[in-house]
């Protein structure tokens, strides 16, 4: 038996046996391997080590006899570790932001990679200590922890601002056939199905007396997987769909962030754009065709309308049935009145602005700044280099396009936000947006993981939604994704070039698509009654 078998067969027991600062070094490092199931890594498997280690660490710290008030601050101890030690190997790459303008920001590297996860880590934290409140000894408290969690995943959504960047659900997003489970429960039941999925072999060690009944709970999770699998499968088993009328082409043009805004660049920035979206078609191009031509997040370095000269250059460079969606910074007023809003514009064939989306949900601390009137004073201020920061938009909005159609925006992160993709006030998907646009601007973050969990979490949207997304980011990833999340064309990390490629179609609604999280609160309330029903059986029985 080698090193590695042996290691792993000491795990469980160094696990339960373990307290003060070996138990929180094991929770932090069981944290620190689930998120390598995140994107780019995308190793599923590392799921079943980490969630077997936090139930074991649980196992081995919580009495259930003790005190209601006992088990939630023991869950919420060992949570905390788990939590800290997954956002900080999963969101490390923040820093990479501070290094754009070293000479201002390099300072604050280590509050934000390690602030960050402290802060996010309470949400795991108060999951695991609410699974505590129903901890037993048998299989149940594998559901205890899958319903904590994706509780406290959906509060992480929505306290606040929110930020619900790397759900436990995204692990599988190496997995397109288990992923397709979204388009029914969202990433929130997503993410209970993962948990509770990978936590199950945990029970293998649970006191039984037969090999067959210590094995049901995991022959059980198992054909659940299976059954994810087959449907996911057969939801991928049609073709994407085409627009026969509609063409897009995205621009990438990889400019360094740290060059963007130089006054002496932009004249050269805004002519790349232009040439690049004047380039002869490439790949799945088609002559004669509608065209949709679309520019990252922010893409000039100027104020847009601001220019008419840059309006005449754009009408000038669009052929008839042509239309270019451009993300752009806004300013509205002057003097001490004027507001900087984060922006998409609808530009015509004729250089006219026909419509306009401001960005509701801004970044903290990148857009703007929380309490600033507190935090200016010790020198901290917003990240994106405008003279003051942005200013939210009053409501989110679909863009009506000059050749018809209507496109739902989806500035930067706001991709992250499920129910911001969402059309659940229209009567069906017929009156929904036919397509999702992701203009973004990840050159922050360079060659880091952040680009490709961006990128990931924008394709769960197509695929709860059961609509199309186009996604343009200024050093990529930018891609074409179908309503099933399948990218039907891409450009790697700092490609320069275009996409070129027919819109896909959007499919019939889907569970989530009508009814939102509606299906993940059943699915919780139904877990609720099974682990309060059994608890009651099991004290019943010990009276």
């Amino acid at each position: 038996m080698n090193s590695l078998s042996q290691t792993l067969l000491a795990l469980p027991h160094a696990c339960l046996l373990s307290w003060g600062w070996r138990r929180r070094g094991l929770a932090l490092a069981a944290g620190g391997i689930a998120a390598f199931a995140l994107p780019p890594y995308e190793l599923l498997s590392v799921l079943l080590l980490a969630f077997s280690m936090f139930v074991w660490l649980l196992d081995g710290a919580i009495r259930p006899k003790s005190s209601s008030l006992n088990r939630f601050r023991t869950g919420f101890a060992v949570g905390w570790w788990f939590g800290f030690g997954y956002f900080l190997s999963g969101l490390w790459w923040i820093g990479a932001a501070f290094l754009v303008e070293a000479d201002r920001f390099a300072w604050m590297i280590p509050f934000a990679v390690l602030a960050m996860p402290v802060g996010l880590a309470l949400f795991v934290g108060l999951g695991a200590g609410l699974a505590g409140l129903l901890w037993s000894t048998s299989w149940q408290r594998v559901l205890a922890l899958g319903v904590g969690l994706s509780c406290t995943e959906w509060l992480r959504g929505h306290v606040l601002t929110g930020f619900p960047w790397n759900a436990f659900g995204y692990g599988v997003s190496g997995s397109l056939s288990l992923s397709q489970t979204a388009s029914t429960i969202g990433i929130y039941g997503l993410s209970l199905l993962v948990v509770c999925i990978s936590a199950t072999p945990a029970t293998l060690l649970d006191p039984r007396s037969g090999v067959l009944r210590r094995a049901a709970p995991l022959a059980t999770a198992g054909l659940v997987l299976a059954g994810l699998f087959g449907f996911g499968a057969a939801r991928l088993s049609e073709g994407t769909q085409i627009s026969d009328q509609v063409d897009i082409r995205i621009v990438q043009p990889s400019i360094d962030q740290s060059e963007k805004w130089r006054p002496e660049n932009r004249n050269t920035i805004f002519q790349t754009y232009l040439e690049l979206s004047q380039k002869p078609l490439v790949g799945a191009g088609r002559i004669g065709r509608e065209r949709i031509i679309v520019w990252p997040e922010s893409a000039v370095p100027f104020l847009l309308t601001r220019e008419p000269k840059a309006l005449f250059e754009i009408g000038r460079a669009l052929p008839d049935k042509t239309t270019l969606i451009t993300g752009a910074v806004r300013l509205e007023g002057s003097g001490p009145d004027r507001r900087f809003f984060n922006s998409v514009y609808v530009v015509d064939s004729s250089g006219t602005v026909q419509d306009l989306y401001d960005k509701v949900r801004l970044v903290p601390f990148g857009e703007y700044l929380p309490l600033e009137s507190i935090l200016s004073r010790l020198g901290i201020t917003a990240i994106v280099d405008t003279p003051s920061a942005f200013k939210a938009g009053t409501r989110q909005k679909a863009l009506t396009l000059p050749e018809g159609g209507t496109v739902l925006p989806l500035i930067c992160y706001e991709a992250i936000f499920p129910y911001l993709s969402g059309y659940s006030h229209a009567a069906s998907a017929a009156e929904g947006p036919e397509w999702l646009l992701n203009v973004t601007n990840d050159a922050w973050f360079g060659r880091t993981p952040g680009p490709y969990q961006h990128f990931a979490q924008s394709r769960f949207r197509a695929i709860e939604q059961g609509i199309p997304l186009v996604r343009a980011a200024n050093t990529g990833l930018s891609a074409v994704v179908d309503a099933k999340g399948r990218v039907v064309s891409q450009m790697e990390l700092f490609e320069v070039g275009v996409i070129d490629t027919p819109l896909p179609l959007k499919i019939n609604d889907t569970l989530y698509g009508r009814f939102g999280d509606i299906p993940f609160t059943y699915l919780v309330l139904l877990s609720l009654i099974l682990l309060i029903w059994q608890r009651y059986n099991q004290s019943s029985r010990q009276d």
